[in-house]
């Protein structure tokens, strides 16, 4: 397989948009793209996110992910959380953009990608699981779209009435200690506000219900920061989707950051392979 890391996709006006990308040994003449989206506090280097890209190449797949240009990261250090400004300008509409920028960049001939793709999967874990819904509800370009450990309710997760909300209001930030980098990451209340603008957009009951192509939702039984009764909800909302529920499988699917083992934990074995059967 080829491997090109940290390439770099810029829009006039725009935050730079970092990207890797993986093909597969031996390309078809049209080669299948696969296109993966981080959730909240992600990024695209994360554990082993590295070894699931190899995966899906070794399977014949090209397979693309990336960091949402306000995930905190910068081109020069994607790992690390240094532009805390960034992150807390992000929001929901800005994740959708990004996602958008990326799918831009293949219509107009990005010359890291195959010359033709055959088709385009869309692939989100936990809060990247509802951006890639709502995208695929509204982007003909998209076959087939994956939950990993999805959320199936963003508004919920404001907490609206409680009184945290009402002092993040008043504040007009508020903060949440990333335990990765024990760094304490500031939230703006722009954040809700652009959410609030958006409500119809952003609910991921109307995406899920509006669905015109194939959707799998994998999730596991023991994740306990995303509740499998989310996953559920998702699939009672399409009669054409497909569950799979991971016995044992926590929200990363036994996988942790940094990630040291050149194999992927079986939780995320099973996860590969049941998404690549999907999408093939």
């Amino acid at each position: 397989m080829t491997v090109q890391k940290n390439l770099i996709l810029e829009t006039k006006g725009k935050k730079p948009i970092l990207y890797d990308v993986y093909r597969p040994k031996s390309e078809a003449r049209s080669t299948p793209l696969a296109i993966f989206c981080h959730g909240y506090k992600g990024f695209k280097d994360w554990g082993a996110w590295h070894l699931v890209a190899e995966a899906f190449a070794e399977a014949g797949f090209c397979f693309l992910k990336f960091n949402f240009s306000h995930n905190g990261g910068t081109v020069e250090q994607p790992i690390d959380f240094p532009d805390l400004e960034a992150f807390a300008q992000n929001n929901f509409s800005l994740e959708l953009d990004d996602l958008g920028r990326i799918m831009n960049s293949i219509d107009n001939g990005n010359e890291h990608l195959p010359k033709e793709v055959s088709n385009i999967s869309l692939i989100g874990h936990s809060r990247g699981g509802g951006i890639v819904l709502i995208k695929t509800s509204e982007d003909e370009r998209i076959d087939k779209v994956v939950s990993w450990a999805g959320v199936s309710d963003f508004k919920a997760r404001f907490q609206e009435g409680t009184e945290a909300f009402q002092t993040w209001e008043a504040q007009g930030v508020m903060e949440v200690e990333n335990s990765r980098t024990k760094q304490m990451l500031p939230h703006y209340f722009q954040f809700y506000e652009d959410f609030k603008a958006h409500e119809s957009r952003f609910t991921i009951k109307n995406a899920v219900k509006n669905l015109k192509v194939p959707f799998l939702i994998v999730h596991g039984n023991e994740d306990s920061t995303v509740s499998l009764q989310e996953a559920k909800a998702l699939h009672s909302w399409n009669s054409d989707s497909s569950l799979e529920i991971i016995p044992g499988g926590d929200h990363v699917f036994g996988a942790k950051h940094p990630w040291k083992g050149n194999v992927l934990p079986p939780e995320l074995q099973i996860v590969v392979k049941t998404t690549i059967d999907f999408l093939k």
